[in-house]
């Protein structure tokens, strides 16, 4: 699959740590500097493109309102109605590294009629739903971050609803028309699309070495946003937080919460714990847990 560019790939990023290491047993890591935060907001807005990296962040915005706008209308083919798939894409958006369910999604994908005051239009079917986000994901526009499928110890069970991704968080931002500037007035919804950031390059860098990305949620509401597993069964879990020492402890207890639940061949696969943060330090713990700044690592 082509997709756009990571961080390093943009030259925002340093790339002093390697993400091949990651699966190396015992590596530890060390650098400093790389982005802020703002600059991994501006980011955000103007993605990974090629064509927008040379661009304001207003005409980025722009050109990709624009992509949306043909996606609605052309990309897309015939039998799709374009208010609702420009309905639908700003749905997703809102809930963009989410396990919303379809039906959450189809409910809030509304159209209204000639009249703005008009709101007797129905929402989407869920099958109409369905169908409309997997034709998104056949021009990999919209991509579905699955559940990890492993064995683990306990009988807790675990949660089966993807989370939604674009191929590039810029999408959801021109969706919803969000500035850089509002997104660091918003750190819930620059958590998010941090977040979705991170699945993006994490995909990025597990697609060289042939590895696959999913997540955790189970039952107990344990969760962990990425594990990258790479074909021959070694595994890295990665957690993501904007940062501060109170959210990257309870990142690495949740990290150890998963290995706990875990058999113990999956446990004996595993090579790295990590927590991906926009901070500009990255090093590795006490307790072997990496803390790695997303700016920080190459491949």
């Amino acid at each position: 699959m082509l997709r756009t560019m990571s961080i390093f790939e943009s030259g925002l990023g340093t790339g002093e740590i390697d993400f091949k290491s990651l699966f190396e047993e015992g590596t530890r890591v060390a650098a400093i500097s790389g982005p802020k935060a703002s600059e991994y907001a501006e980011f955000i807005v103007k993605g990974g493109w090629p064509r927008t990296q040379d661009m304001a962040e207003d005409l980025a915005s722009l050109y990709l309102q624009n992509y949306i706008e043909n996606i609605s209308m052309t990309d897309i083919g015939g039998g799709f109605d374009a208010m609702r798939m420009k309905s639908l894409i700003r749905s997703l958006a809102r809930n963009i590294s989410t396990e919303a369910s379809i039906t959450n999604i189809a409910g809030e994908s509304k159209i209204f009629g000639e009249d703005a005051k008009d709101e007797t239009t129905q929402s989407m079917s869920i099958p109409t739903t369905r169908k409309y986000m997997d034709a998104l994901a056949k021009i990999f526009v919209l991509e579905e971050l699955h559940p990890w499928a492993t064995h683990i110890r306990s009988k807790v069970r675990q949660r089966v609803s993807p989370k939604w991704h674009y191929v590039d968080p810029s999408i959801a931002a021109a969706a919803l028309q969000i500035s850089s500037s509002k997104l660091l007035e918003d750190p819930e919804a620059l958590g998010l699309f941090f977040e979705s950031l991170c699945i993006r390059d994490l995909r990025i860098f597990a697609g060289h070495m042939g590895g696959n990305v999913s997540y955790y949620r189970d039952e107990k509401n344990l969760e962990v946003d990425a594990i990258v597993e790479l074909l021959d069964g070694r595994w890295a879990g990665f957690e993501v937080k904007l940062g501060g020492d109170a959210h990257i402890e309870a990142a690495a207890k949740s990290l150890f919460a998963l290995t706990k639940k875990l058999s113990d061949s999956k446990q004996k696969e595993m090579t790295s714990l990590n927590i991906l943060t926009a901070g500009s330090v990255s090093y590795t713990r006490p307790d072997g847990v990496n803390v790695i700044s997303l700016g920080h690592i190459g491949i």
